[in-house]
This record gives structure tokens, C-alpha cells and sequence, in this order.
């Protein structure tokens, strides 16, 4: 393979030598934009050596991902490399309008005829694999939206032709075949009425062609070179991640990344969490056989989840941990059988309803007395009484029941201080 690709660049730079000499003789500007075409071609075969010589190569320590970049590279070189000739045509068209210098035609219509013939003979017989690609993937030009338009009109008349013209057409054989046709034009004009400025038009037709047919390619491989994802695999590649996140054990896809490696392979990245009682390997296969469908260069870190509940210890509390004297000990009132509990609620249970909210009669019922630290300063030497008052005898002094006297009061700490409810040393006597 690579000694026919460097055979057609020998016979390219023979027949670019002789339209050179011949553009010179001819004095034509048209003829020179056409020759450019066949320098393209050059560029071309020498991106189809560089892509040969890739697939030969693997991947190494310092390149992991391979050398695939380079066929980018060369394609978005070439294709820009062709506009920059296609904007110097343009700028040489500007100035002969202002002059415009006399044309033999002795040379341009052999000239026309062996540019035309030799790109089309190596475009037919040297499968360019990154120009293939990329013409199929680009957007399309101006150039073949019309040329569709008029294949639709023409392929309604003549069915056959639909295989040839639709769905759009290679784009190098369309600038080829379109430069020729403006060439002979041009040879015409000029034979019968000496009409010298169509050469100048020809070659401008010729340069927007170029760059019309050069600017979508050279967008694509500059996105595949910035590393973006491609627009029509989005979907593809949001769905596969919705799978994977579904995923038994996985509980979190994130720090997503996918571009576009080279030309029809792409390469990702992602972080996937999962349960602490996960088996790694098992998800990692997983994860890589959802994704490998599109993305072939994968790499994939898996991490459990860190987050740590906290354990909830319940059961008595040893005698030796903790102060007594330094606590107060609420103990639980003893609760009901399940079967004789009273839920006492605002909203009526029903016997097939879950308990209410606020109902006594609910799991947390058996719990074990609570132990508070005792933090509360209290002012001595007023002759008050300290440490802790047991719950019974707050019971028997009527603390916690209205309507019951209290020989200590509950919140000065005086005694025979007069409330408002309960029997005291005012019984009887008329209420102030």
C-alpha cells in the first residue's frame, strides 16, 4: 500500500510541474486555481501515508491514546493549507480586474483535461481513509446542497442516476468535475470572442469553490483537535449513562468526559461510586461493557462510598462511666401492652391505618430512661434546696398534676409562695 501511495505522488508532482509551466504560458488564472486542486491532491496522499503508517503503530508510555491525532492533524493542515491557495486566487482575481492581461488558450484546455483526469484517477484508485471519513461526516458545502437540488429534478426524470448524485456527492470529485466545466467554459469564451475576463471570473468561481468545499472539513477535524464531543452521539452517550447509573451497586456516575480521539473513535472518562458492599470487578465489567458500544478507549475509576453511619448504641448504662450525682435520671413512665394502648391523637386511628404522629403507642415506647447532664447553675447560700427532686415526690407534692397545692415553689424555689391553682395557706379566703 504505501509504495502505490508514494508511486501517485510521484506521477502527482510530475503533472503539478508541467500545469505550473503551463499556467505560466497560458498566462491563466483559472488554469493556476485548478492546479492547486492537484497540489491538494498531494496533501492528500501524503495524509493517506501518515494514516498507513499509524495503523502500523500502537500505543506507547508517553502516547496512551496512539497516534490517531496525527491523521486529524494532517487533515485539518491540508484542508486549511487549500483555503489559504483559494484566498491568494481571490486576491490575484482583485487585481487583474483592475488590469486584465491578454490569455492564450493554447495550453488550457490540455492542461484542463490532464489536471481533471489524473485527481479523478487517484482519488478512484487510493481509498483515502481520513478524507473518506471526514467528507461523509462534515457538514455539507454550498456546493453539494445545490447540486442535490438539481439531482432531485434530475433523478425524477431519470431514476437510475439516484445512486450516482443522491444522497450528496463525494465532494472532491464535485470541485473537480465543477472547475473542469468553468475551465472549458472559459476555453470557449475566449476562442470565439476574445472575452479575456472570464478568465479572472472562472478562477474567482473556482476559489469560493475551494473554500466553500475546504471550510466544513477543516471545522470538524478543528473540533476533533479542541477535543469536544461529537454532536451526534450526545444521546447516544446520555442514555448509556442512564443505564449505567441503574446499575446494581452503583449509586453515582459523575465527572463524566468523552471526546473525540480521531476520526470514528472516541475516548471517556468517568467516575462511578458505588455501595460499600459492591464488588468492584463485577461493576467495573459492567460499567465498561455498557460503554465500550461507542467508547473504545475507556477508563473508568470506581471508589466505594465513604460516608459512615454512625452506630446507635442502645442498652444500660454502666455504673462506672458516668457521675450520678452529676446527672439527672428521668425515668420512663412504665408503658401498655400494644393490645391495651389508647393512642391519645387529634385525628381518630383507623385499625388498618399506620399509628398517627403523635400517638404514644409508637416504636418508641420501649426506650431506656434518658440521662441528662445537669448544667444548671443554681445560686446558694438563700436557703434553697439542692440536687434532685425523684419524680415521685414531685408526684406526691402536686407538681405535676393543676389543681394541687405545692409546698416549694417551681420556679423562685421560695416556699409558701401563693399560686394561682392548688390549696395553700389561703384556702377559703377570697381571691385578690
Amino acid at each position: 500500500m504505501s509504495w502505490k501511495i508514494l508511486l501517485f505522488g510521484a506521477i502527482n508532482l510530475t503533472c503539478t510541474g508541467f500545469l505550473l509551466m503551463w499556467c505560466s504560458s497560458t498566462n491563466s488564472i483559472a488554469l493556476t486555481a485548478y492546479t492547486y486542486l492537484t497540489i491538494f491532491d498531494l496533501f492528500s496522499l501524503m495524509t493517506c501515508l501518515i494514516s498507513y503508517w499509524v495503523m502500523m503503530r500502537k500505543p506507547s508510555p508517553v502516547y496512551s491514546f496512539g497516534f490517531e491525532r496525527l491523521e486529524v492533524l494532517a487533515v485539518f493542515a491540508s484542508t486549511v493549507l487549500a483555503q489559504l491557495g483559494a484566498l491568494f486566487i481571490l486576491k490575484e482575481s482583485a487585481e487583474r480586474f483592475l488590469e486584465q492581461p491578454e490569455i492564450h488558450t493554447g495550453r488550457l484546455l490540455v492542461g484542463t483535461f490532464v489536471a481533471l483526469s489524473f485527481n479523478l484517477f487517484t482519488m478512484l484508485s487510493i481509498r483515502n481513509k481520513p478524507f473518506a471519513y471526514v467528507s461523509e461526516a462534515a457538514s455539507t458545502s454550498w456546493l453539494q446542497e445545490h447540486v442535490a437540488d438539481l439531482s432531485r429534478s434530475l433523478c425524477g426524470i431519470i431514476p437510475g442516476l439516484s445512486s450516482i448524485f443522491l444522497p450528496r456527492m463525494n465532494p472532491f470529485v464535485l470541485i473537480d468535475l465543477a472547475g473542469a466545466f468553468a475551465l472549458c467554459i472559459t476555453y470557449m469564451l475566449i476562442e470565439i470572442n476574445n472575452y479575456f475576463a472570464v478568465d479572472t471570473a472562472s478562477a474567482i468561481a473556482i476559489a469560493l469553490m475551494t473554500f466553500g468545499t475546504m471550510y466544513p472539513m477543516s471545522v470538524y477535524s478543528g473540533k476533533v483537535l479542541l477535543q469536544t464531543t461529537p454532536p451526534h452521539v450526545i444521546g447516544q452517550l446520555d442514555k448509556l449513562i442512564r443505564e449505567v447509573s441503574t446499575l446494581d451497586g452503583v449509586l453515582e456516575v459523575r465527572n463524566e468526559h468523552f471526546w473525540t480521539l480521531g476520526f470514528g473513535s472516541l475516548a471517556g472518562s468517568v467516575h462511578v461510586r458505588i455501595r460499600r458492599d459492591a464488588n468492584e470487578q463485577m461493576v467495573l465489567a459492567h460499567v465498561t461493557n455498557r460503554l465500550y458500544t461507542l467508547v473504545s478507549t475507556l477508563t473508568v475509576q470506581i471508589f466505594k462510598d465513604d460516608w459512615i453511619r454512625p452506630a446507635l448504641l442502645s442498652g444500660p448504662v454502666a455504673a462506672n462511666v458516668l457521675n450520678f450525682s452529676d446527672h439527672h435520671i428521668i425515668p420512663m413512665p412504665p408503658s401498655k401492652g400494644a393490645d391495651d394502648s389508647n393512642p391519645v391523637t387529634s385525628t381518630p386511628a383507623k385499625p388498618t391505618s399506620p399509628p398517627p404522629e403523635f400517638s404514644f403507642n409508637t416504636p418508641g415506647k420501649n426506650i431506656n430512661p434518658v440521662i441528662l447532664l445537669n448544667t444548671q447553675t443554681r445560686p446558694y447560700g438563700l436557703g434553697l434546696n439542692h440536687g434532685h427532686t425523684p419524680y415521685s415526690s414531685m408526684l406526691n407534692q402536686g407538681l405535676g398534676v393543676p389543681g394541687i397545692g405545692a409546698t416549694q415553689g417551681f420556679r423562685t424555689g421560695f416556699t409558701n409562695v401563693p399560686s394561682r391553682y392548688g390549696t395553700n395557706n389561703r384556702i377559703g379566703q377570697p381571691r385578690p
